[in-house]
């Protein structure tokens, strides 16, 4: 299937066209116009399953956040088929969207066969959904496999448009990881590219009004469509450089803002029932196995980590960021981590998480210069974690965060010019965020950092392939954001070979 039929799937004369073969559904009070307008997700795929994700809005911009539905639960019926016809249904039947969830579906599907192709769709009263492509996990014994996944991060709707979310999809990606600011809080304003609604994110209904008009988007919601998500958040899900229960700047309300962000975040994204909060809590990081080809271990690096030492950005001789008891992972996290690295039998390990993480001094000359929101700020915690790659077979951290590609080898220690190697960090650049951006290369970090091997500073994702053997990363940049259907090329390409820590020039 190419890009063309994808793109025709989410039109309206598929979705005419397939609706006779749902069975009849007894229609609403109240008939419904238009309510798939926020799409359809699938995530969290396992050998015999995959979350369906969709969300009821007839009016999804509105301000209450509620999408214009009726105070009422609305049956949803949905349909798992092995082919994009509907012909050969494996799986049905019906959700209830419920009022208090906004409306949103969460179907938890079972009893499919392992490192399959699957489509999908939604119904109700009368009205049907896009058409979605999933894929299962191979069964734990499949190694001998690849895997096409693609990563992204930062997708700041007034910063520009969504179009690397398209040309993602046409890489027709097996797997897509989102590291984080999947949407911003920020209130708009004069000369913004795109204009958001509403006043900056705090509430409830602004977050949900925030997530619907970021939904709306036809560049992500066909991404969306295309392959199954693994979805981490970073800050601005929720807010800039929260840490824990403290906010960037004092404010007697953030943990009620903070169980708000949560709640939207949940409602929105195609996660597991096992991730609905609880207050201001959520269990987002969790452990997806591709087979015996890679294991992806999800981090939160926000929920449980100590406030930044020294400030939030590049501070020169901060002693407090050495500080052995500091953590950006919080203690359980940490032992669920690290048991999982010891106890992996998969080829590749993992780490979806979001700020850099290899280690970077940012300060030209003699003295050194680190980020305090990123592990810079954390170093004993980043360097028990290090030393757990380094006793994988092969360990890969993917990161967002900083709005630009990088590419990394990782020291096992932090700040030691001599210090093995661990394995290897990839950074994606943002979606949209620093608009542009530009064709300048970072000189003084790569001179400062040796084992940095790439930079670059235009918008895009990253594209990898993973085998057995090797595992290759095809750095994708677009031109520019501020206008759209820019195309993407590739800026940088690396090999990272079975047993050989390190990256290679492709």
């Amino acid at each position: 299937m190419r890009v063309t039929r994808r793109t025709a799937l989410l039109g309206s004369a598929a979705t005419l066209a397939l609706t006779t073969a749902l069975p009849a559904v007894a229609a609403p009070s109240r008939k419904l116009i238009g309510p798939f307008t926020l799409g359809i997700a699938s995530g969290d795929p396992t050998p015999d399953g995959v979350v369906l994700w969709t969300r009821l809005a007839v009016s999804p911009l509105n301000e209450d956040g509620l999408g214009g539905m009726p105070d009422r639960v609305v049956p949803v019926h949905w349909e798992v088929a092995e082919d994009e016809r509907f012909r050969r249904i494996a799986r049905r039947g019906v959700a209830h969207a419920r009022p208090e969830a906004a409306h949103t579906v969460h179907v938890e599907v079972g009893g499919l066969r392992a490192g399959r192709e699957y489509w999908y769709r939604f119904r109700t009263g009368g009205e049907i959904s896009p058409v979605g492509r999933t894929r299962t996990a191979p069964g734990p014994e499949v190694l001998r496999t690849e895997l096409t996944m693609c990563f992204a991060s930062c997708s700041k709707y007034e910063d520009g448009h969504f179009t690397a979310y398209r040309r993602l999809a046409e890489d027709h990606p097996d797997l897509v990881l989102h590291l984080g600011d999947y949407q911003y809080e920020y209130q708009g304003k004069a000369g913004d590219i795109r204009q958001v609604l509403g006043p900056e994110t705090t509430t409830l209904a602004g977050y949900r009004q925030r997530h619907a008009q970021y939904k709306t988007d036809p560049d992500l919601q066909l991404a969306h469509a295309t392959a199954p998500f693994l979805v981490v958040w970073d800050d601005h899900e929720t807010e800039n450089n929260w840490a824990d229960e403290v906010p960037e700047q004092p404010d007697p309300h953030f943990l009620t803002r903070r169980a708000a962000a949560f709640q939207a975040y949940y409602e929105n994204m195609p996660l597991r029932r096992g991730a609905k909060p609880n207050g201001i809590d959520l269990q987002l990081y969790r452990r997806i196995r591709w087979g015996g080809l890679v294991d992806f271990h999800m981090l939160d690096t926000r929920q449980y980590r100590d406030d930044q030492a020294c400030g939030d950005g590049v501070r020169v001789d901060c002693a407090a960021r050495l500080d052995p008891a500091r953590t950006i992972t919080g203690a359980a996290q940490e032992r669920w981590l690290l048991d999982g690295l010891r106890g992996s039998r998969a080829r590749w390990n993992v780490l979806g998480q979001q700020v850099f993480f290899a280690g970077l001094d940012y300060t030209a000359g003699p003295q050194k210069g680190f980020h305090m929101d990123s592990w810079g700020g954390y170093v004993a915690s980043r360097n028990k974690i290090a030393a757990g790659l380094a006793q994988t077979r092969n360990g890969v951290v993917l990161t967002g965060d900083v709005h630009q590609h990088w590419a990394a080898d990782i020291p096992v220690v932090f700040d030691e010019g001599s210090s093995r190697t661990a394995g290897v960090e990839l950074v994606t650049t943002s979606i949209t965020s620093g608009r542009d951006g530009s064709d300048k290369v970072n000189e003084t970090t790569l001179a400062e950092n040796p084992h940095v091997k790439f930079n670059s500073n235009r918008r895009g994702y990253v594209r990898t392939r993973f085998t057995a053997d090797e595992l290759r990363a095809d750095f994708r940049t677009l031109p520019y954001v501020t206008k759209p259907d820019a195309p993407a090329t590739t800026a940088a390409s690396f090999v990272v070979r079975d047993r050989e820590p390190g990256l290679h020039r492709a």
